[in-house]
């Protein structure tokens, strides 16, 4: 005999108690039992630096080398200064 499963999407905290606080009320009347799947954000994100060194070894963006595509001097636009 197979079960049927019914999904809902949520979100919530992991509190300092290892504790999942849902930031919601759940639409089922219980008690009952579920299965819970957790998915967490992954912590592997590189810096801008990290992103900008992949960036500028990146053998796809080497015609940005040549000369044809140097078409700007330092006598070109204005200089930007951040006032934040």
């Amino acid at each position: 005999m197979e079960l049927s499963t019914k999904a809902i999407e949520t979100i919530g905290t992991i509190d300092a108690q290892r504790q999942l606080v849902l930031d919601e009320p759940l639409p089922v009347v219980g008690p009952t039992r579920v299965r819970v799947i957790i998915l967490l954000p992954e912590e592997a994100d590189i810096d801008e630096i990290e992103w900008l060194r992949a960036a500028a070894t990146n053998p796809a963006f080497d015609f940005l080398k040549e000369p044809e595509e140097d078409i700007y001097t330092l006598a070109d636009g204005r200089p930007y200064h951040d006032q934040g």
